[in-house]
């Protein structure tokens, strides 16, 4: 891709594939905070014990697995709406629909009424995150096919700053509908949550209008289901098995669970690796179930076995076919840890904010709504920068910013509360997470092959999470043992290997092409 001047390159954002990535990512955004710390908020006011509030924990499990299904969104027809608007025009239509009928579900439940209202208001949050991850997944489908590599730094950087937007709708602007409408803390009031809610979904309709208006991407891929309907139903019924095994396998090992982390805690003198060898060993047993069903449901007549394979193994065979065994891996290891700076210090930084004083309102203001500009800004010199100068150039300067960022807040841990400092450290950090995320995700949509845009892409982005998060967990512990100072270095000591990795994967990718 030829880089282009600096005019050519802002203009670029001004491109209506870039403003429509705009209105997505605030359809995409807005869901999350409506699932989480909105609807906790909900619970507290509403008087719901802490015990039932753990049944809504169900509803990340969407986004934590949403590659699972994204084969099914790639390859299923939705009946009227695939025919009437194109292939993912019509799965974006259907996802915000659920998205919709599950924000009104919650609205229309008061969890004050008794504990069988939190277990469907709890259902109605699974059905919420499942929607919402399913937007996400022909959303990035979309993004990918509607435009060439040399417009995807920017809508990546458009998408990311509507997503910001909507969780600030979902977020800030939720309580303040809710607080407005007379429900608080002491004064709860049903009504108050149940029309925010609805207020809530009417936002979405800024996401079904942009799909309504938008033309069907044109891809070479043809889009005529070379299958028979019951074999796409078949699919789809191996899909609802599975599903339900592993929630099962979840649920039914749960009270076990918690009997053997207090068994292994006093084993290991350590609560953080007791829990997670246990959840390990919990999410390999779901996930083996799962996977028992559906291969068994495979030698029966109502799965196509080709179309199985066709369906999750063709997208895994072309990726490793694509850049042979040695890229492939260094690329799915640039991907599992190309974030891990930024994520697994961002587990632990509002706790420490508290710990060195900051009230909630200094945090509010400056980490999350000061931050949240800040962000915005970074994704969008990231689209510019990637434009200009090359995505590879910009996801290295991206990986070599978060670390030395994490840097300075072991400044700020001597500096203590120090609201000017609160400041720079935000803006640094969120300005470098920002660029970095823009240059990230078009690097993603370059390594995908359109013929399988929502499955590669979802198993990029769900496995970009997984390593982070898990070393997340030993966060708190790392600092009860060490300090926050040692905490901080060690974040910025892993993101080394990193850079590292991009410089490796940019050269051979430079060779490939």
């Amino acid at each position: 891709m030829q880089a282009l001047n600096w005019k050519q390159s802002v203009l670029a954002f001004l491109h209506p594939r870039v403003i429509t990535m705009l209105f997505f990512g605030f359809s995409a955004g807005l869901p999350l905070l409506l699932i989480f710390s909105s609807l906790s908020l909900w619970l507290r006011e509403a008087g719901v014990e802490r015990a039932d509030v753990t049944f809504f924990s169900w509803a990340a499990l969407g986004y934590s697995f949403k590659f699972v299904w994204a084969p099914l969104v790639d390859r299923l027809p939705v009946l009227y709406l695939s025919k009437k608007f194109g292939r993912r025009r019509g799965w974006i239509l259907l996802a915000q629909f659920m998205v919709i009928a599950a924000l009104f579900w919650i609205g229309l439940t008061d969890p004050q009424q008794g504990r069988l209202n939190v277990y469907v208001m709890a259902m109605a949050a699974v059905l919420l995150g499942f929607s919402s991850a399913t937007q996400d997944i022909v959303i990035d489908a979309y993004r990918i096919e509607s435009a060439g590599s040399e417009l995807q730094a920017m809508m990546a950087s458009a998408y990311i700053a509507g997503y910001r937007i909507g969780m600030l709708a979902a977020g800030a602007g939720a309580l303040f509908i809710a607080d407005v409408l007379g429900s608080g803390r002491g004064h709860y009031d049903y009504n108050a949550w149940k029309y925010t809610y609805f207020i809530m979904a009417g936002f979405m309709l800024v996401g079904v209008f942009t799909t309504l208006l938008i033309p069907e991407p044109e891809t070479e891929v043809d889009n005529n289901y070379k299958y028979a309907s019951k074999d796409y139903l078949g699919s789809f019924l191996a899909f609802l098995l599975a599903a339900a095994v592993f929630v099962c396998g979840f649920y039914f090992t749960a009270e076990t669970a918690a009997f053997y982390k207090d068994v292994m805690a006093g084993i290991f003198s350590n609560r953080h690796l007791a829990g997670f060898i246990v959840e390990m060993v919990r999410l390999f047993i779901a996930v083996s179930g799962a996977l028992l069903a559906a291969y068994m449901l495979g030698f029966t007549r109502l799965v196509n076995r080709r179309m199985l394979d066709d369906t999750y193994i063709a997208p895994v065979k072309d990726f490793f076919g694509r850049y042979g065994l040695l890229l492939a891996v260094l690329l799915l290891l640039l991907i599992g840890l190309y974030r891990i700076s930024d994520i697994v210090l961002g587990v632990i930084s509002n706790l420490f904010y508290q710990d060195l004083g900051f009230t909630k309102t200094e945090i509010a203001s400056i980490v999350k709504t000061f931050g949240l500009f800040m962000t915005i800004a970074g994704g969008f010199l990231g689209g510019i920068f990637s434009v200009r100068y090359g995505v590879i150039k910009i996801l290295f300067l991206g990986a070599l910013l978060a670390s030395v960022t994490n840097l300075l807040f072991m400044l700020m841990a001597h500096a203590g509360h120090n609201v000017l400092m609160l400041y720079v450290v935000i803006s640094a950090d969120n300005l470098a997470a920002g660029l970095a995320s823009a240059a990230f995700v078009a690097f993603l949509s370059s390594l995908t092959n359109i013929r399988f845009t929502a499955v590669q892409y979802a198993i990029f982005s769900s496995l970009m999470t997984l390593f982070p998060k898990i070393f997340g967990g030993y966060s708190g512990t790392i600092v009860d043992n060490l300090s926050y100072e040692a905490f901080f270095l060690i974040t910025a000591l892993i993101g080394v290997p990193v850079l590292v990795l991009v410089f490796y994967a940019g050269k051979y990718l430079a060779v490939e092409e």
